[in-house]
């Protein structure tokens, strides 16, 4: 009997040694294991649960279709297909309790769907020869994957690369046993925020919000963090959301790579999910500490917040582009939308006396806002600032209403 089941995918053809010896770790701790071969042209040296043909033919396809193509890429990309289905699949019948893949570049291309089509909660880990490199965007890591590189093992076991698929498979084991998986026993209002010397009203909101029956889960919204939200909410997470903190909206039209993916603000509405939203920190614009400035913003003063991340401020027309491109976002809701509107001023560093008080451009956003929200969502202004007590207090106005009207419901479904 073993306690927790742990899929292994892999190209059995060429990595069969790897694989097995992951299995074997895992079986030496008390675990189970189910393997799904990926593999296009080979063949493992016993069979795997899940064979290639099974992988392929639950992307609509077949091996044969894969190797016809003549092309490696579209090749894995039909066995991506097949392998994040059937994980799905194993995960929905109860069968597996966590992943852990093995691959190089295009093992590692195929792990990213698979890891995606799991949920939150389920440990993922992937060894891969490209852990942590920038080739691996942002927007393809599932919020809760963990990566190890597969260093020295690209052919063959030895004992440098044994170090790392021992700390892999021992690692996915211990965290499928001692996961507490996200609980159903409250609705959840998901929120974005930052920092609280930038934004504070969280602070006021979350005691508020459990004294009404409800989780709150507080999103950081510099690009992971926010990625996150996005993908729980296309999953129906939340009962509402709370999005008051939108610099990644303005870093993804700006060409940072501190966003959540060009999704950003669309989920919510998509899943049905009830939006009071504000433009919190709309105004700011970070950049990566390493990254270059874009030619366009080099005349502009940036503040180093620290070695991974710096900042600085949208211009008049910028600001504008980015209520307009909040306005269309929000316009393609399926559900209500109340924006808030703070007047007095959108993270706290543009208070008076601030660096980043500029009361002319708070002027053209705030213009700009008022012609950009159009009906269906509401609008409604707010002589505060974002982290004034009056801001929470309208917040909760409005989500009141909702509890009242149905709009928001008191019950997880």
């Amino acid at each position: 009997m073993t306690d927790r089941t742990i899929l292994i995918v892999g190209t059995y053809d060429t990595k069969d040694d790897e694989l097995a010896y992951m299995a074997d770790c895992i079986r030496r701790l008390g675990g189970g294991v189910v393997e799904m071969d990926v593999s296009v042209l080979g063949d493992p040296s016993t069979p795997c649960e899940i064979s290639k043909h099974a992988v392929a033919e639950a992307a609509g396809s077949s091996i044969q279709a894969a190797i016809d193509s003549g092309d490696e890429n579209t090749a894995m990309q039909i066995m991506a297909q097949g392998a994040a289905s059937k994980a799905a699949e194993l995960h929905a019948a109860g069968r597996i309790d966590g992943v852990v893949i093995l691959g190089g570049t295009m093992g590692t291309d195929l792990a990213l769907d698979v890891c995606q089509a799991l949920p939150l909660g389920v440990p993922k880990y992937i060894v891969s020869t490209v852990s942590y490199s920038p080739l691996i965007p942002a927007d393809r890591l599932s919020p809760d994957l963990q990566m190890i590189l597969w260093a020295g093992g690209l052919y063959g076991l030895n004992s440098i690369c044994k170090s790392s698929l021992s700390q892999a498979a021992g690692a996915v084991l211990g965290a499928a046993r001692a996961v507490e998986k996200p609980s159903a026993d409250r609705p959840v209002v998901g929120m974005t925020s930052l920092g609280s010397s930038c934004l504070s009203y969280m602070g006021k909101l979350k005691p508020a919000l459990e004294e009404r029956g409800f989780e709150v889960a507080i999103f950081h919204a510099t690009g992971m963090g926010g990625m996150a939200y996005e993908r729980i909410a296309g999953q129906g997470g939340f009962a509402c959301v709370m999005d008051f903190a939108l610099p990644e909206l303005g870093n993804l039209m700006a060409g940072s790579v501190i966003h959540a993916g060009a999704d950003r603000m669309l989920n919510a509405g998509k899943a049905d999910i009830p939006q009071l939203v504000a433009p919190g920190c709309l105004d700011l614009i970070d950049f990566a500490g390493w990254q270059d400035i874009p030619e366009r913003f080099a005349d502009r003063p940036f503040h180093a917040h620290n070695r991974l991340i710096k900042s600085s401020a949208l211009n008049n027309e910028e600001r504008r582009e980015t209520a307009r491109e909040m306005g269309r976002r929000l316009a393609q809701s399926a559900a209500p939308v109340h924006v808030l509107l703070p007047t007095q001023g959108i993270e706290e560093w543009d208070r008076p006396g601030e660096p980043a008080h500029d009361p002319e451009g708070l002027g053209h956003f705030l213009d700009e806002m008022r012609s950009a929200i159009r009906p269906p969502a509401r609008l409604t202004e707010i002589d505060a600032h974002i982290n004034d007590q009056a801001f929470a207090d309208a917040a909760l106005q409005v989500f009141d209403a909702w509890i009242a009207d149905g709009t928001v419901r008191i019950t997880v479904q």
